[in-house]
């Protein structure tokens, strides 16, 4: 109980008495994206490693050398809590915005901080909608925010993965960028699994691959790779319960 007070107040007020920042952000985005973006991953990316530390969360992380410092990629991984993107943003070593869902985009406050570290709104049920958000997402890899996409489209508690959607790997494709599989477990133990949805301490486990460029590949390969990942992103899982 005491863990979540403290989570819920850090997480709330937070976001209440950082606002005025968003308005700054917000304006700096427009001159300067990259700064924009720059500037508001690292107060979300100390508020994020607060906010684990008082959710008692503990990490151990495989493949960190695989995390670039000079160049942005498309992260793609499993989705089973809403701390995947809290424990990926404490891990990362440059700006990183989010394929989130429609369904956010007016959500109060939060949508706004979102927008804030480059977050893009897809809406899988309009393919036109769904096309401009791809080409949206592209062109921050392009200007140099790393971007991280969930193709099974929702969060996940079952024990096998869902069926990814493969259209999110265009963005990578058309940004001639790199894409980064991200393989997570135990963190809905932190959260969602639990009775009355407590913070409890836990430890979750997360494996970065090595960078794979699909603009590198022919057609033939590349079609290979995506039907592969959620393959590969299960294997990385299933290896954390041999360690």
């Amino acid at each position: 109980m005491i863990r979540m007070i403290l989570c819920a107040i850090w997480a709330f007020g937070g976001m209440f008495f950082c606002f005025p920042l968003h308005l700054h952000y917000k304006h700096l985005i427009k001159k300067d994206p990259m700064k924009g973006w720059t500037k508001a991953f690292k107060l979300v990316q100390g508020y994020f490693k607060r906010l684990l530390f008082f959710a008692g969360t503990k990490l151990t992380v495989n493949g960190a050398e695989n995390l670039p410092e000079d160049h942005a990629v498309l992260f793609v991984g499993n989705h089973r809590s809403y701390f995947d993107i809290i424990i990926l943003h404490t891990l990362v070593k440059k700006p990183l915005g989010f394929i989130s869902k429609k369904e956010f985009e007016n959500a109060p406050f939060l949508s706004s901080y979102q927008r804030d570290i480059g977050c893009v709104f897809i809406d899988r049920e309009n393919p036109r909608e769904a096309i401009k958000t791809i080409g949206e997402a592209t062109e921050h890899i392009k200007l140099g925010l790393s971007m991280c996409l969930y193709p099974e489209g929702t969060r996940n508690h079952g024990d096998s993965l869902l069926p990814f959607r493969e259209g999110g790997y265009k963005i990578a494709e058309r940004a001639k960028a790199p894409i980064i599989l991200v393989a997570m477990s135990g963190q809905d133990d932190i959260f969602e699994n639990n009775k009355h949805h407590f913070i409890r301490k836990r430890h979750v486990t997360v494996t970065f691959s090595e960078p794979v460029t699909p603009s590198d590949m022919s057609v033939q390969d590349r079609k290979a790779f995506y039907a592969d990942i959620p393959n590969r992103v299960t294997a990385m899982i299933e290896s954390h319960n041999k360690k």
